[in-house]
């Protein structure tokens, strides 16, 4: 008689560990480099505490706070490590007594959400620091912070993988050899680090918001770290434009989730949501936040400023039919002057196409299909799809929406596109 697999404690141990690991990642790294100063260091000791889990927990059963467990082990393990190592000597004098003599009994306990803050905003300012390059900067961020995969980050980047790992083992053998100290920096190095430090932001909400691969459309804590990144961001520095700009545009662009899946989490077309699922709160917070981009802005709306502000006409727009596609487009014009990109000459085209029909748009469509950026990008057969569709050429239509999702990685995403091309038979 064969036996059958079973749901057993170890099993739910296991999809704990890892649900709750993937979550807290970034905290937990970002907490013991507070103490290490090395990030490699921390993303090793935060290892340490996965395997301390992975053995612990099947027998002594899930803590009631995971998260905090897993700190506390990480925080315990970089404790020891500065005591054994000489170099380290001061800082256990400042630090490791300090955590062991005047507070232990807080390493089990969830840290201040605003002490969180802080060190993952000292995590993504220590990442994107200028020893290392614009791509290798980003690709390690959302490693570290994001808690992305190698995959995702190149998925994200439109980058091989080989590439993306390559950038993250050399940026984080950098930091170390360089001694990069852990901190937000202040005046003109901040300055200088911002960029970087906005588009990190920016593709972990990308990533929360439309995820490139796995089983879900949507990853909320990804979406909810980087809104509470920037929020904290546009606290620290009130006069940057594009810090307020970024916020509007996650605030704006988070006010649809709930809309965005369906009841079995299918997604949703931007042009079937219900918008009185649409968080009017969040939409309030996103014009704020523009309005104060546009208040300390000094020479014309930055790239996250405009995204904002097409996002704000959309927030604008109670029904679909209603949205004023002929500004979304001028919008677009502006932003590809400021911040070309093959992306946003895509999104271009599909402003075009509402605003002034199908055909002007499917030529700029078809002017990009040389783009080496968008060869392996699903969005762009989807596009062209969607376009030959509008014009009645559904054959066509159904091999760029099958094309298309043979590309895409995400389930929900390949279901959809899918279910498109059968659309274009019927």
């Amino acid at each position: 008689m064969t036996e059958q697999p079973t749901t057993g404690p170890d099993s739910r141990a296991d999809e704990a560990i890892e649900t709750v690991f993937r979550i807290e990642s970034p905290r937990i790294i970002a907490g013991v480099a507070r103490i290490v100063r090395d990030i490699g260091i921390a993303e090793e000791l935060a290892q340490d505490a996965l395997v301390a889990a992975l053995e612990q927990w099947p027998e002594a059963g899930v803590p009631d706070n995971p998260g905090a467990w897993l700190m506390a082990t990480a925080k315990h393990r970089a404790i020891d490590l500065v005591r054994r190592r000489e170099r380290y000597a001061r800082k256990l004098a400042e630090v490791g007594r300090h955590l062991e003599t005047v507070a232990p009994h807080h390493l089990d306990e969830p840290s201040d959400p605003d002490d969180i803050d802080d060190d993952l905003l000292r995590l993504v300012f220590t990442a994107c620091h200028p020893v290392l390059s614009a791509e290798s900067r980003i690709a390690l961020t959302l490693r570290l912070l994001g808690g992305l995969t190698t995959p995702e980050i190149a998925r994200a980047y439109l980058a091989p993988e080989t590439t993306v790992a390559q950038r993250i083992v050399r940026a984080k053998r950098t930091l170390a050899t360089k001694g990069v100290d852990f901190e937000v920096p202040y005046g003109p190095e901040r300055e200088a680090r911002l960029g970087s430090v906005l588009e990190v932001i920016y593709l972990i909400f990308n990533e929360g918001y439309a995820a490139t691969a796995g089983d879900d459309l949507l990853r909320p804590a990804l979406c909810e770290d980087a809104l509470r990144l920037a929020r904290v961001l546009a606290e620290l520095m009130p006069k940057e434009p594009e810090v307020h700009g970024l916020v509007a545009l996650l605030e704006l662009q988070e006010s649809r989730a709930a809309a965005r899946t369906g009841p079995n989490g299918e997604p949703v077309l931007l042009r079937d949501q219900n918008r009185r699922r649409w968080n009017r709160m969040l939409i309030r917070r996103g014009f704020a936040a523009l309005g104060r981009a546009d208040a300390v802005a000094t020479g014309g709306p930055g790239p996250y400023a405009l995204q904002a502000a097409i996002a704000a006409c959309h927030a604008q727009a109670y029904a679909y039919e209603d949205t004023d596609w002929r500004q979304i487009a001028a919008l677009y014009d502006l932003l590809a002057a400021r911040a070309p990109s093959p992306v946003v000459e895509l999104n271009r085209a599909v402003a075009v196409s509402m605003a002034e029909g199908p055909e002007p748009a499917l030529a700029l469509v078809d002017a990009l299909a040389a783009e080496p950026a968008l060869r392996d990008y699903h969005l762009l057969p989807s596009v062209r799809g969607d376009l030959l569709a509008r014009l009645g050429r559904t054959a066509e239509a159904r091999a760029e929406f099958e094309r298309a999702a043979s590309l895409a990685r995400n389930e929900r995403e390949r279901e959809l596109l899918l279910a498109r091309a059968r659309e274009c038979d019927s």
